[in-house]
Protein backbone atom coordinates (compact mmCIF):
# COMPACT_ATOMS: atom_id res chain seq x y z
CA UNK A 1 0.00 0.00 0.00
CA UNK A 2 1.40 3.30 -0.64
CA UNK A 3 0.54 6.75 0.14
CA UNK A 4 -2.25 8.86 -1.66
CA UNK A 5 -3.07 12.37 -1.92
CA UNK A 6 -4.95 12.21 1.01
CA UNK A 7 -1.71 11.08 2.66
CA UNK A 8 0.12 14.33 2.53
CA UNK A 9 1.00 15.90 5.82
CA UNK A 10 -0.16 19.09 6.11
CA UNK A 11 3.31 20.52 7.05
CA UNK A 12 6.35 22.57 5.78
CA UNK A 13 9.43 23.31 7.72
CA UNK A 14 13.33 23.86 6.49
CA UNK A 15 16.53 21.50 8.21
CA UNK A 16 20.06 23.45 7.86
CA UNK A 17 23.03 21.49 6.48
CA UNK A 18 23.82 21.10 10.37
CA UNK A 19 21.25 20.96 12.18
CA UNK A 20 20.93 22.56 16.01
CA UNK A 21 18.69 20.21 16.87
CA UNK A 22 19.44 16.57 15.23
CA UNK A 23 16.28 15.36 16.80
CA UNK A 24 13.67 17.75 15.53
CA UNK A 25 12.33 15.79 12.28
CA UNK A 26 11.54 13.27 14.78
CA UNK A 27 9.79 15.33 17.31
CA UNK A 28 7.78 16.90 13.91
CA UNK A 29 6.48 13.36 12.57
CA UNK A 30 5.89 11.62 16.24
CA UNK A 31 4.51 14.66 17.66
CA UNK A 32 2.41 16.16 14.66
CA UNK A 33 1.88 12.99 12.80
CA UNK A 34 1.86 9.94 14.41
CA UNK A 35 0.26 11.12 17.71
CA UNK A 36 -3.11 12.91 15.53
CA UNK A 37 -5.61 11.77 14.58
CA UNK A 38 -6.32 12.50 10.62
CA UNK A 39 -9.47 12.88 11.06
CA UNK A 40 -9.16 16.24 12.68
CA UNK A 41 -9.54 18.02 9.62
CA UNK A 42 -7.24 20.32 7.31
CA UNK A 43 -3.73 21.41 8.56
CA UNK A 44 -3.48 18.01 10.66
CA UNK A 45 -0.61 15.96 10.19
CA UNK A 46 -2.13 12.85 8.34
CA UNK A 47 -0.35 9.16 8.62
CA UNK A 48 -0.84 6.15 6.17
CA UNK A 49 -3.14 3.76 8.10
CA UNK A 50 -1.14 0.82 8.04
CA UNK A 51 1.38 -0.72 9.56
CA UNK A 52 3.93 1.09 7.55
CA UNK A 53 2.97 4.08 9.16
CA UNK A 54 5.06 6.78 6.37
CA UNK A 55 4.71 10.35 6.62
CA UNK A 56 5.98 13.05 3.53
CA UNK A 57 6.33 16.22 4.31
CA UNK A 58 6.72 19.33 1.83
CA UNK A 59 10.33 20.77 2.73
CA UNK A 60 10.58 24.68 2.59
CA UNK A 61 14.42 23.79 1.35
CA UNK A 62 13.41 24.91 -2.16
CA UNK A 63 9.91 24.66 -3.69
CA UNK A 64 10.11 21.36 -4.98
CA UNK A 65 11.58 18.95 -2.24
CA UNK A 66 9.70 16.65 -0.04
CA UNK A 67 10.41 13.74 2.60
CA UNK A 68 9.78 10.32 2.93
CA UNK A 69 9.80 9.56 6.97
CA UNK A 70 9.06 6.62 9.04
CA UNK A 71 6.46 7.92 12.07
CA UNK A 72 8.14 4.77 14.13
CA UNK A 73 11.81 5.71 15.17
CA UNK A 74 14.62 4.93 12.98
CA UNK A 75 17.85 6.20 13.05
CA UNK A 76 19.21 6.40 9.34
CA UNK A 77 21.17 3.99 7.08
CA UNK A 78 22.71 2.28 10.38
CA UNK A 79 18.87 1.21 11.26
CA UNK A 80 19.08 -2.90 11.79
CA UNK A 81 15.46 -2.56 10.13
CA UNK A 82 16.87 -1.63 6.74
CA UNK A 83 18.45 -5.48 7.04
CA UNK A 84 15.26 -6.78 7.40
CA UNK A 85 12.74 -7.96 4.60
CA UNK A 86 9.72 -7.43 6.45
CA UNK A 87 10.66 -3.66 6.78
CA UNK A 88 8.12 -1.62 4.50
CA UNK A 89 9.16 -0.79 1.36
CA UNK A 90 10.78 2.80 1.84
CA UNK A 91 12.18 3.46 -1.37
CA UNK A 92 8.38 2.40 -3.25
CA UNK A 93 6.74 4.61 -0.93
CA UNK A 94 9.33 7.91 -1.83
CA UNK A 95 8.75 7.20 -5.91
CA UNK A 96 5.17 7.08 -5.48
CA UNK A 97 5.31 10.54 -4.45
CA UNK A 98 7.94 11.85 -7.28
CA UNK A 99 4.82 13.70 -9.09
CA UNK A 100 4.37 15.97 -6.65
CA UNK A 101 8.38 17.11 -7.45
CA UNK A 102 7.82 20.13 -9.87
CA UNK A 103 4.29 21.37 -8.23
CA UNK A 104 5.85 24.27 -6.15
CA UNK A 105 6.84 25.42 -9.89
CA UNK A 106 3.16 24.63 -11.48
CA UNK A 107 4.50 21.60 -13.75
CA UNK A 108 4.88 17.91 -14.06
CA UNK A 109 8.29 17.00 -14.93
CA UNK A 110 9.45 13.73 -16.93
CA UNK A 111 9.95 10.69 -14.60
CA UNK A 112 13.93 11.38 -15.23
CA UNK A 113 14.09 14.77 -13.77
CA UNK A 114 13.32 13.33 -10.39
CA UNK A 115 15.90 11.55 -8.32
CA UNK A 116 15.47 9.90 -4.48
CA UNK A 117 18.33 9.96 -1.92
CA UNK A 118 19.03 9.19 1.47
CA UNK A 119 22.30 10.26 2.98
CA UNK A 120 24.95 8.09 5.34
CA UNK A 121 25.02 9.20 9.20
CA UNK A 122 27.65 10.96 8.78
CA UNK A 123 26.31 13.11 5.66
CA UNK A 124 23.07 13.98 7.27
CA UNK A 125 21.91 16.64 9.65
CA UNK A 126 19.26 14.56 11.54
CA UNK A 127 18.39 11.63 13.12
CA UNK A 128 15.20 10.14 11.57
CA UNK A 129 15.13 8.27 8.95
CA UNK A 130 14.17 10.29 5.60
CA UNK A 131 14.47 10.03 2.05
CA UNK A 132 14.67 13.17 -0.18
CA UNK A 133 12.33 13.44 -3.17
CA UNK A 134 14.05 16.28 -5.61
CA UNK A 135 14.47 17.39 -9.06
CA UNK A 136 17.63 15.74 -10.05
CA UNK A 137 20.89 18.06 -10.87
CA UNK A 138 20.59 18.70 -14.79
CA UNK A 139 24.26 17.51 -15.30
CA UNK A 140 23.89 14.66 -13.14
CA UNK A 141 21.01 13.27 -15.49
CA UNK A 142 23.32 14.22 -18.44
CA UNK A 143 26.19 12.37 -16.87
CA UNK A 144 23.88 8.99 -16.07
CA UNK A 145 22.27 9.26 -19.51
CA UNK A 146 25.98 8.94 -21.10
CA UNK A 147 26.87 6.03 -19.13
CA UNK A 148 23.44 3.81 -18.32
CA UNK A 149 24.82 1.26 -20.64
CA UNK A 150 27.21 0.64 -19.07
CA UNK A 151 25.59 -0.19 -15.96
CA UNK A 152 24.27 -3.84 -15.65
CA UNK A 153 22.23 -5.92 -13.12
CA UNK A 154 25.62 -5.97 -10.03
CA UNK A 155 27.13 -3.73 -8.35
CA UNK A 156 29.94 -1.63 -10.45
CA UNK A 157 31.61 1.25 -10.30
CA UNK A 158 30.46 3.86 -12.75
CA UNK A 159 33.22 5.15 -15.39
CA UNK A 160 33.29 8.27 -13.96
CA UNK A 161 33.12 10.28 -11.01
CA UNK A 162 29.70 12.29 -9.75
CA UNK A 163 30.17 15.29 -8.08
CA UNK A 164 34.09 14.03 -7.78
CA UNK A 165 33.07 11.28 -5.97
CA UNK A 166 32.72 7.41 -7.19
CA UNK A 167 29.68 6.07 -7.07
CA UNK A 168 28.89 2.36 -7.63
CA UNK A 169 25.74 1.40 -9.33
CA UNK A 170 23.42 -1.25 -10.74
CA UNK A 171 20.53 -1.32 -13.32
CA UNK A 172 17.11 -2.38 -12.58
CA UNK A 173 13.79 -2.61 -14.45
CA UNK A 174 10.32 -1.28 -14.45
CA UNK A 175 8.25 2.08 -14.14
CA UNK A 176 8.34 1.67 -10.29
CA UNK A 177 10.11 0.23 -7.30
CA UNK A 178 7.83 -2.28 -5.40
CA UNK A 179 10.09 -4.94 -4.62
CA UNK A 180 13.55 -3.53 -5.57
CA UNK A 181 14.10 -2.99 -1.90
CA UNK A 182 17.60 -0.74 -2.30
CA UNK A 183 18.57 -1.23 1.05
CA UNK A 184 18.90 -4.68 0.86
CA UNK A 185 20.35 -4.69 -2.56
CA UNK A 186 23.10 -2.46 -0.52
CA UNK A 187 23.23 -4.88 2.50
CA UNK A 188 23.66 -8.00 0.22
CA UNK A 189 26.78 -6.48 -1.04
CA UNK A 190 29.02 -5.59 1.86
CA UNK A 191 30.89 -8.10 3.85
CA UNK A 192 30.14 -6.62 7.09
CA UNK A 193 26.60 -4.62 6.51
CA UNK A 194 26.06 -4.35 10.34
CA UNK A 195 29.02 -2.13 10.80
CA UNK A 196 29.25 -0.65 7.48
CA UNK A 197 26.00 0.36 6.22
CA UNK A 198 25.36 3.64 8.47
CA UNK A 199 28.82 4.90 6.06
CA UNK A 200 26.73 4.30 2.91
CA UNK A 201 24.62 6.52 1.12
CA UNK A 202 22.01 5.84 -1.60
CA UNK A 203 20.26 7.65 -4.52
CA UNK A 204 17.64 6.17 -6.99
CA UNK A 205 17.66 7.84 -10.69
CA UNK A 206 14.96 6.91 -13.07
CA UNK A 207 16.10 6.36 -16.38
CA UNK A 208 14.91 4.70 -20.15
CA UNK A 209 17.84 2.32 -21.52
CA UNK A 210 18.85 1.92 -25.01
CA UNK A 211 16.14 -0.65 -25.49
CA UNK A 212 13.30 1.42 -24.46
CA UNK A 213 12.89 -0.38 -21.50
CA UNK A 214 12.30 2.03 -18.35
CA UNK A 215 14.10 1.56 -14.99
CA UNK A 216 16.19 2.99 -12.38
CA UNK A 217 19.97 3.14 -11.63
CA UNK A 218 20.48 2.96 -8.10
CA UNK A 219 23.72 4.64 -6.86
CA UNK A 220 26.02 4.19 -4.27
CA UNK A 221 28.56 5.91 -2.44
CA UNK A 222 30.61 5.26 1.21
CA UNK A 223 31.53 8.04 2.92
CA UNK A 224 35.27 8.85 3.37
CA UNK A 225 35.89 12.07 5.77
CA UNK A 226 39.41 11.80 5.02
CA UNK A 227 38.68 13.26 1.85
CA UNK A 228 36.13 15.36 2.48
CA UNK A 229 33.32 12.81 1.58
CA UNK A 230 30.47 12.62 3.90
CA UNK A 231 28.46 10.10 1.73
CA UNK A 232 25.49 12.84 1.10
CA UNK A 233 23.82 11.42 -2.37
CA UNK A 234 21.62 14.84 -1.45
CA UNK A 235 24.63 16.03 -3.75
CA UNK A 236 23.32 14.98 -6.71
CA UNK A 237 20.21 16.65 -6.65
CA UNK A 238 19.28 20.14 -6.72
CA UNK A 239 17.10 21.99 -4.53
CA UNK A 240 16.90 25.29 -7.21
CA UNK A 241 15.17 22.53 -9.43
CA UNK A 242 16.84 24.30 -12.36
CA UNK A 243 15.70 21.34 -14.69
CA UNK A 244 12.15 22.99 -15.06
CA UNK A 245 13.55 25.67 -16.65
CA UNK A 246 15.88 23.30 -18.92
CA UNK A 247 14.26 20.46 -19.83
CA UNK A 248 11.72 20.95 -22.76
CA UNK A 249 9.31 17.96 -22.03
CA UNK A 250 8.54 19.91 -18.54
CA UNK A 251 4.65 20.39 -19.06
CA UNK A 252 2.52 22.83 -17.06
CA UNK A 253 -0.28 20.98 -14.37
CA UNK A 254 -2.74 19.88 -16.46
CA UNK A 255 -1.43 19.82 -19.78
CA UNK A 256 -0.99 16.22 -22.05
CA UNK A 257 2.72 15.46 -22.16
CA UNK A 258 3.75 14.45 -25.34
CA UNK A 259 5.97 11.30 -24.03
Amino acid sequence: MFLSGSCLVGLSFALPVRAANPDALWHIVHERCASQDISHGPGACAVLDSPHRVAVLKSIEGRSQYLLIPTDRNSGMESPALRDPATPDYFAHAWAQAFRVGEGYGVRLPREDVALAINSQDGRSQNQFHIHVECIRPEIKVALYYMREAVSSQWAFLPALLRGHPYRAMRVNGMNLAGVKPFLRLAQSLRHPEFEMGHHTLAVVPETFEDNQPGFLILNDVADLAHKNRGSAEELQDHSCAIVALDPLVRPIGKPSSR
